[in-house]
């Protein structure tokens, strides 16, 4: 699937920054690449394919190409999670990069890097049934399916310890990140220290944000408050049900000297 988007500018060229010497150590590994030229001609190539199909601005700026989970202050918890519960499932929902794409950016293949991969609209029915969450662990009456026989998401109903899901909810209207975060929650374990994780676009106080560079209508972003995204996963979960921490911070954007807000969060069962 390819969609046409708006480009307001020449791409970047500088993918490589000595401020991101960390980022270039894990690429480099990855890629087998050493050579600083190789690798940034590499990144460039990549970039330029993903943004033929779509003009995201983590495209655009090179954010792809560096890992980004590992800074979040949850996701301490989710190796705890994955060193001490059985069966441990991580999922990323909205994994930005297109597969294919991606194999090309890291020189992996199906068979080096055998996760599997679920292409599908989160907030399609067909693709997540919308089931109401878990509360107990006594409701966990199956094992997980196979992740390798999955077609859908549904199934995992209940069984996923951890959810990463950045950059995803802005890109929805208002109706469709309240029908995600039902969903998400839908899928997370009821035992206790699951959690939901992740960053997107907010504002101080709930409402219409900056236009949505990724359309061509000129649509505003629906943004969170720190206040109201509380609010929406209480109600889905139950008040004392799970912990929200939420932290906003704001970025000024280089490319067009705009500010905004990011919310960067973490939903956990209690």
């Amino acid at each position: 699937m390819a969609s046409i988007g708006f480009i307001p500018h020449p791409l970047p060229t500088t993918p490589l920054t000595t401020s991101q010497e960390d980022k270039v150590a894990f690429i480099r590994e990855e890629t087998g690449i050493q050579d600083s030229e190789a690798l940034k001609q590499h990144i460039i190539t990549v970039q330029k394919k993903a943004y033929a199909v779509k003009s995201f601005p983590c495209i655009r700026y090179f954010a792809f190409a560096w890992e980004r989970i590992s800074e979040l202050p949850a996701y301490k918890e989710v190796l705890k999670l994955g060193r001490e519960r059985d069966n441990a499932i991580l999922l990323d929902i909205g994994c930005c990069y297109f597969w294919d794409v991606g194999h090309e950016l890291f020189r992996s293949t199906p068979e080096s890097f055998p996760v599997a991969f679920l292409p599908g609209n989160a907030v399609d029915p067909a693709f997540l049934k919308p089931l109401p969450p878990l509360g107990t662990a006594s409701q966990i009456t199956e094992s997980p399916p196979s992740l390798s026989s999955l077609m859908t998401l549904t199934p995992l109903h209940g069984h996923i310890s951890a959810i990463h899901v950045s950059s995803v909810f802005h890109l929805l209207f208002e109706a469709e990140q309240t029908q995600l975060a039902h969903s998400l929650a839908e899928l997370l374990s009821p035992l206790p220290g699951s959690l939901i994780f992740g960053y997107h676009i907010a504002r101080e106080t709930v409402g219409l944000g900056p236009v949505d560079r990724n359309q061509t209508d000129g649509r505003r972003v629906f943004c969170h408050s720190p206040e109201s995204w509380v609010a929406l996963w209480e109600g889905i979960f139950g008040v004392k049900r799970v912990k929200v921490d939420v932290e906003l911070t704001k970025v000024v954007i280089s490319d067009d000297d705009v500010e905004r807000s990011w919310l960067t969060w973490s939903v956990t069962r209690v």
